[in-house]
């Protein structure tokens, strides 16, 4: 026979019972608590971000299509060699044999680096035609096809209306002398 120690298994069934349906019911006041509470406040919000218009979205940009470019200058001179490399081919003509400064003295405007001087206007008087150029001191000269001017002794060979065209002599790297053409257009 036992003593008062054992535990009766029926009261033991309804006390778990009793745990489970509490629990179920904390449970259920949990959830009504979160779901009563007041979210209008929450609502209004949405419903003024959905009431607003709608932006627009900035169309995409049109890209050009890649033209591509076909070098066409395989018979000119290559710009990663100097010029005495093409001398030593007799590709380039305009060599000249002695110094610059043979046979005459230096003129006025030769003191000047071309790009300094500005052809301002042309004059014709009496047949004889004239070009107008100020010099960075701001002194006019007038100059006639044959004077000289800018750094490079450069030669003027002809006067346009727009334009003064100017044969210069540069050195070349190998201790010649070529010629090249320049110009200096008007200023306005």
């Amino acid at each position: 026979m036992m003593t008062g120690t054992a535990i009766n298994t029926k009261n033991y069934g309804s006390i778990m019972r009793l745990w489970r349906n509490a629990i179920i019911v904390m449970m259920l006041a949990l959830l009504t608590a979160c779901s009563t509470s007041d979210n209008s406040d929450l609502h209004e919000r949405l419903a003024s971000i959905k009431a607003r218009p709608a932006g627009k979205i900035p169309p995409l940009p049109v890209f050009v299509p890649y033209q591509t470019f076909m070098y066409a200058a395989q018979t000119k001179q290559d710009p990663f060699k100097g010029f005495g490399a093409e001398m030593e081919e007799g590709t380039i003509q305009d060599v000249v044999a002695d110094t610059p400064l043979a046979g005459r003295n230096l003129e006025t405007l030769e003191q000047y680096p071309l790009d300094t001087l500005r052809y301002v206007g042309q004059l014709i008087k009496d047949g004889s035609e004239w070009a107008i150029i100020t010099s960075p001191d701001m002194i006019v000269h007038r100059v006639k096809v044959g004077n000289h001017l800018g750094t490079n002794y450069g030669e003027i060979v002809q006067i346009l209306e727009n334009k003064i065209l100017i044969e210069e002599i540069i050195p070349d790297e190998i201790g010649g002398w070529i010629k090249r053409e320049a110009a200096l257009s008007l200023m306005e």
